[in-house]
């Protein structure tokens, strides 16, 4: 009879490297999140100017940052802040 691997036989070896850090795209949508707006249009003026991206695209890039691990560990106030609003925001619906 053989003996059967230990349960954590798939979990990484100390030295296995970790998750990919945050690109940095991902770092500076969450510093854009970070900042206040002043007045309408600001921030999707910002939003193009300093990522080239349409708001759209932002938003769809921002609500997968907030599911994601790295995130909430490179930020966690501003991901958690943004879940409770996402979170409220789904309540409304």
């Amino acid at each position: 009879m053989t003996a059967s691997p230990p349960d954590d036989a798939d979990a990484p070896g100390p030295d296995a490297p970790g998750p990919a850090p945050l690109s940095d795209r991902e770092r500076a949508v969450l510093a854009l999140e970070r900042r206040s707006w002043t007045g309408p249009g600001a921030k999707e003026r910002a939003i193009r100017e300093e990522l080239g991206v349409a708001p759209v695209r932002y938003y769809q890039l921002l609500n997968a940052l907030l599911d994601d691990r790295r995130a909430l560990e490179a930020d966690p106030v501003t991901v958690n802040r943004l879940r409770r609003v996402r979170e409220a925001r789904r309540g409304r619906r």
